[in-house]
């Protein structure tokens, strides 16, 4: 499909596809969905900067309304631990290679151990604060963390929420439970660093 080309939703259905002097005759709303080749989803045609040109319309910025439930944040937990940990296996097994002995073994793959769960804060800080807004484990999952705008957190907002998750691990985990209780799916450490974890709007 020509990338110059548009899927626009219309009475609930998709219609199309239609170039860009076409949109011109559809008299679509900014709040209209609208997609293009290479998009991963609709989006409102406000958000779309060439259709702001065109159209005449001014960007909205409004509050998130699709919350990534809590299966989607646990899953991507788990790949993210298991990727820093396979990562973490494979260098402890090449050290083997210059250590010899059962004891000493099981002792440079346990004393190092700890410090998966501090490579994770600081991989998750960086990564939820840069342009993806996720890491990677989020990323397949497409869920993003973001502040109760939607927009992009900063780093030290981000380091916040890591930190934070303590909070919510503590009281045998409650603080994570805590998400089937709120209407935007907050966990505590989400409610401390006044974030949100958002999944795609889909149609």
């Amino acid at each position: 499909m020509n990338p110059d080309q548009y899927t626009v939703v219309i009475n609930g259905k998709p219609q199309g596809p239609y170039n860009l002097s076409e949109l011109k005759d559809l008299n679509i709303s900014a709040n209209t969905f609208v997609r293009k080749p290479g998009m991963d989803d609709y989006k409102e045609a406000h958000a779309m900067p060439e259709l702001r040109e065109l159209l005449g319309f001014s960007y909205q910025k409004t509050a998130p309304q699709y919350f990534a439930a809590f299966d989607q944040r646990l899953l991507a937990t788990v790949i993210d631990h298991f990727i820093i940990f396979g990562f973490y296996t494979i260098i402890i097994l090449i050290s083997y290679i210059f250590i010899d002995g059962k004891d000493q073994r099981i002792m440079a793959f346990m004393v190092p151990f700890p410090s998966i769960f501090i490579i994770k804060l600081i991989y998750g800080s960086i990564a939820e604060a840069s342009k993806s807004q996720a890491t990677i484990g989020k990323k397949l999952l497409n869920i993003k963390v973001t502040d109760l705008e939607g927009s992009r957190v900063s780093f030290g907002i981000s380091l916040i929420r890591n930190l934070s998750k303590v909070l919510s691990v503590i009281p045998v985990f409650f603080g994570y439970l805590y998400s089937f209780l709120n209407k935007k799916n907050q966990c505590w450490h989400d409610i401390a660093a006044n974030t949100l974890v958002i999944k795609d709007r889909l149609i």
